[in-house]
């Protein structure tokens, strides 16, 4: 009897499979700068860091890989990037809509928003969506990179379209050594870089919705307007705090002009969210910065879109579970819908699954490492939260400290409930229930 591959093991396997491609042909001599081809490490923590759509890196990308390299790279993380947000769009389209399915995933890149419809239809939407934006993107900076630093056009055209696709699948890498802090203060390339990583992080099945019914606000679904609404505070309530944090830090936002602090200060809030990108010096941070990226990095963006971490719907599930805990009231509600019990047992099991992650891969790098606490707690969030933002030790992490950071990659990107609904290809419903019982909490 044919065996049917599961679709959550298809999307794991899938991406197992890009990244050992992906390696192969980094290690090419044509793909490095050099006389020789990468090493298997650096090889493989880049096609994952790719792939994955993560952005750390253990050497420069601009100066270690040549233009192939570079491109392959580009490939990567395009492929990445796209593919996750088809895979998951499709992964819920299946799991929501096909009553042959033995098991429901439980799955937090939520998808309600779509019908089980016509499959190509749906991935050519996302097709459109992704180089559509991505194009408008690269046109921008292409402009500004000709005329406002006299870059020659195809050097221009390069790095515009390198940094559009970064930009918009939230990869986090740049061909540049200091990221974009040689841009700090330019408004017209920063600002059409973090639009492209709000766009592409807010979610598929966001953008479908608001395609379809942005005149009718009322009518968006549950998980569209959580998903837009912790995004909004997010952005905003990230920037007032690292601003005031780093108003008077001399090494990041302290010598700037007000217009250039409040640039400044919007792109680290916009990027800590997965993008990876850095307009200053993330190493020369103020320690309530650093503490409040680990929050933004975990949450990450919005679920099957190209950013990581554990959602911004996920979190907001969470929040109001426990106002309404808090209020006596025996139901979760927001804008005037009840949010099922599924939904807040699904988003109780993402963080605390996430949060175990990211402690044990804490644990075992502190293990193995002697920085700072706090540096380990970053990149260590960084990595499964899919920010690729470092304080600079990534590269001088040892070889066990690297192929840890690439299992919390590949964890973060595919996540933590696809990863275990792959893993159980039976279900069934238990035929009894047990009495009910209530423990002693707090």
């Amino acid at each position: 009897m044919r065996t049917v591959l599961h679709p959550a093991r298809a999307v794991a396997l899938g991406f197992l499979a890009a990244i050992v491609v992906g390696t192969l042909l980094l290690m090419l001599p044509a793909a490095r700068t050099g006389p020789d081809g990468a090493p298997v490490l650096v090889a493989f923590f880049t096609a994952v860091s790719a792939v994955c759509v993560n952005g750390l890196a253990v050497v420069d990308t601009g100066t270690y890989w040549s233009g192939f390299g570079q491109g392959m790279i580009m490939f990567m993380f395009q492929c990445g990037g796209f593919g996750m947000m088809t895979a998951a769009t499709l992964l819920g389209l299946l799991v929501n809509g096909s009553p042959r399915l033995r098991t429901k995933l439980m799955t937090h890149m939520e998808t309600r928003t779509l019908g089980l419809g016509d499959v190509a239809a749906v991935a050519r939407l996302v097709l459109v969506v992704t180089f559509a934006a991505e194009l408008i993107i690269a046109a921008v900076l292409t402009l500004r990179l000709r005329y406002g630093y006299d870059l020659p056009w195809g050097e221009a055209a390069w790095s515009g379209s390198f940094h559009a696709v970064a930009a918009f699948t939230n990869a986090g890498f740049s061909i540049h050594p200091d990221s974009m802090m040689r841009y700090a203060g330019d408004v017209l390339v920063l600002l059409p870089m973090m639009l492209a990583i709000v766009v592409g992080g807010v979610g598929f099945p966001v953008l479908h919705d608001l395609r379809n019914r942005w005149h009718d606000p009322r009518h968006w679904s549950l998980h569209t307007k959580l998903t837009l609404a912790g995004t909004a505070l997010l952005l905003v309530g990230g920037t007032v705090a690292l601003l005031l944090a780093e108003w008077h830090n001399t090494r990041t936002l302290g010598g700037l002009p007000l217009p250039d602090k409040l640039l400044g200060a919007s792109f680290m809030s916009v990027a800590a969210r997965t993008a990876g990108f850095n307009a200053v010096d993330i190493g020369a941070l103020t320690q309530e910065s650093l503490a409040l990226h680990y929050f933004l990095m975990f949450i990450g963006g919005g679920s099957a879109s190209t950013a990581g971490g554990v959602k911004v719907a996920t979190v907001a599930i969470l929040v109001l579970l426990v106002l309404a805990e808090v209020r006596g009231h025996a139901d979760t509600e927001a804008f005037g819908r009840r949010i099922g019990a599924s939904a807040q047992r699904q988003a109780i099991t993402v963080v605390v699954l996430g949060s175990a992650v990211v402690v044990a891969g804490t644990m075992v790098l502190l293990a193995v490492t002697d920085f700072p606490t706090d540096h380990i707690i970053f990149e260590v969030t960084s990595a499964f939260g899919g920010a690729g933002l470092s304080t600079g030790i990534t590269a001088q992490l040892p070889p066990s400290g690297q192929l840890l950071l690439t299992l919390l990659m590949y964890l973060g990107r595919v996540g933590t409930i696809t990863l275990a609904a792959s893993l159980v290809l039976g279900g069934r419903r238990m035929p009894y229930r047990y009495a009910e019982e209530h423990p002693i909490v707090g």
